[in-house]
């Protein structure tokens, strides 16, 4: 299986693992050190290299930060991951909500007459840094660049990834990679650049025309490039990985050992793009003159060409006749005779009967009554729970296959559900019709329309503790930026972005609810009556898998959002069912008849 239901880190190897990190302070003449989820090319995934988080504190969840300090260490974590950090770290640690509480704040109050906090500048970012310091100005606290205090005390420390890089092929990329160089060229020339230093995996990959296998779920090829203005690239990435790829590069992209970025910045004569939010300290500090903008390759990546979006819609079809085998056979199943390790199991066999799978996207999300209710949770040999009736189960998962990636997220009846969870998912199904209904002036930013898929939950009092959607990628990362549909988000949404839809609600020690379909923005058709010279966006659907009906509450949905479900319904079957088996097409037509 891709999947494995290991233990990966236990409460109990933080305190001595905390212990020898504070020796390692002292030695330097630290106050404290900083240990981010990131690695040095800040992706949201990591290498196992590269789980230093994980492995001194405990906590697995993909964003975080602890701030070790002598005597208190906090780990920093968002609204996503407060439930899970509590079963995961020891008490030595301190969970802090973050942002509600900032680093700089924290800092300020357990350093109270100043101290110096190292940190390692392949970790983090110049905007980090940067609001850091503003944050601390006047604190008596510095912040020191040092070399990486966990690498010193993790003796067992898996090496670098060095999995193979190969090539994506044009007709799932839609445009060919010197095409791609000599466009973004272009820009960098307009603005007056010389290059553009890029960091991020899934950008050089996106830009090459390649993939690889460096982080499991995401087929990225780690290393760093420089963008010429003149379209060449220089590519910073081992030999190992680049086997047999040397003609599809080209000669224009010449290929360098990875330790040589540093020095090739430092000889670069001109101005240099670098994203400030993405790239090191440590690479933005090599450049003689830096320019901070965007990664080139951001947008232009978030725009999906037309064989992009086509080969998601394809591999969404293919995806959810999986996904719809694995519901109609957990329906036929009786409760409590399965557990959340074999619906996960069953699931990704069920996928692997498809000879472009590759991975699934990220670790299944299986989580049956209480677990429902940690957002990102994943269950183990020890967690795995049984499916009890009047439960509810929360499966979030996808695939990776070389035309689309997915992400697909069902909340499951088992038995009779309570009540109160029935009203609760058919509020989040209110704010998903809502979203999916949508259509919006162009120009408009996630933070201008996220609140359509929170309000039904607002007007009962309710919320959750996530965005209510992300970027996707093109067989590439399944969250990818910078497009997202968050109150932070100041992104405009453009046509051939991928998002996902996926409101959710969530009750620590009962249940947790989340449907998600995956969406591409596009140009909306004109309207009778309509201002037809303003231009105007909707979304197309490229999930179809029925929304469980056994948790809807018909009388609180009106006749428009009525009519959206029995419409998606209608076309769930027209598109999923020829794909089926017989029990399973059987399963469909019931379970996508009208409301």
């Amino acid at each position: 299986m891709f999947q494995s239901f290991a233990v990966t880190a236990r409460p109990e190897q933080g305190p001595p693992r905390l212990d020898a990190l504070r020796a390692e302070l002292e030695a330097e003449g630290l106050d404290g050190f900083l240990v981010p989820r990131a690695d040095a090319h800040q992706g949201e995934y990591v290498a196992a290299h590269d789980e230093r988080l994980a492995w001194l504190t405990g906590f697995t969840g993909s964003a975080g930060f602890c701030a070790a300090l002598r005597a208190v260490a906090g780990v920093f974590v968002d609204g996503r991951y407060r439930t899970q950090v509590k079963a995961q770290v020891a008490p030595c640690y301190t969970p802090v909500p973050w942002p509600d509480v900032s680093l700089g704040a924290w800092l300020r109050e357990h350093l109270p007459e100043g101290g110096v906090v190292g940190f390692d500048p392949w970790l983090h970012s110049v905007g980090q840094m940067e609001a850091l310091a503003e944050s601390l100005a006047g604190s008596g606290i510095e912040m020191r660049a040092v070399a990486n205090l966990v690498d010193r005390i993790w003796e067992d420390q898996p090496e670098p990834p060095m999995e193979p890089a190969n090539v994506h092929p044009l007709e799932f990329a839609g445009e060919r990679h010197d095409d791609k160089r000599a466009r973004l060229g272009a820009e960098l020339v307009d603005a007056g650049q010389v290059a553009a230093a890029i960091t991020l995996p899934d950008s050089l990959c996106w830009l090459l025309n390649i993939r690889g296998a460096d982080i499991p779920r995401n087929p990225i090829a780690q290393g760093f490039a420089v963008l010429h203005a003149d379209g060449r690239v220089e590519l910073f990435m081992a030999d190992a990985k680049l086997e047999g790829l040397r003609d599809h590069l080209g000669p224009d992209v010449t290929v360098h050992a990875p330790q040589d970025f540093i020095a090739a910045l430092g000889a670069l004569d001109g101005p240099v793009r670098v994203d400030k939010q993405t790239v090191p300290m440590i690479v933005a500090e090599a450049l003689a003159d830096p320019v901070y903008s965007t990664d080139p390759c951001a947008l232009p990546k978030a725009r999906k060409n037309a064989a992009e979006i086509e080969g998601s819609a394809a591999a969404h079809l293919r995806d959810g006749a999986s996904v719809v085998e694995l519901l109609a056979w957990l329906d036929a199943q009786a409760p409590d005779s399965l557990t959340e390790t074999q619906v996960v199991t069953k699931l990704e066999g069920l996928r692997r009967s498809d000879n472009a799978l590759q991975d699934i996207s990220f670790e299944t999300i299986a989580g049956t009554g209480p677990h429902g209710a940690i957002m990102h949770y994943r269950v183990t040999e020890e967690t795995d729970a049984p499916l009890q009736d009047g439960q509810l189960i929360v499966i979030d998962s996808g695939g990776q296959y070389l035309d689309g990636t997915t992400d697909i997220t069902r909340t499951i009846a088992i038995g009779a559900p309570p009540p109160e969870a029935c009203d609760a998912f058919t509020r989040v199904l209110q704010g998903m019709i809502a979203m999916s209904r949508l259509r919006w002036p162009e120009g408009l930013a996630g933070r201008d329309i996220e609140a359509v898929g929170r309000m039904p939950l607002w007007l009962a009092g309710q919320d959750f503790d996530h965005g209510l959607g992300h970027g996707v990628g093109a067989y590439l990362s399944v969250h990818e930026g910078p497009q997202r549909l968050s109150r932070i988000s100041t992104v405009p949404l453009e046509p051939g972005m991928i998002l996902s839809n996926e409101p959710g609600y969530y009750r620590e020690g009962a249940f947790g609810i989340r449907i998600e379909n995956l969406v591409v923005c596009r140009r909306a058709d004109p309207l009778p009556g309509g201002d037809n010279h303003r231009d105007m966006l909707d979304w197309r659907t490229l999930t179809f898998v029925p929304v469980d009906r056994r948790l809807v509450v018909p009388e609180l949905l009106t006749r428009a959002e009525r009519d959206w479900l029995n419409a998606y319904h209608a076309e769930v079957a027209e598109k999923i069912g020829p794909r089926l088996s017989e029990p399973a097409k059987t399963w469909l037509d019931a379970a996508t008849a009208p409301i």
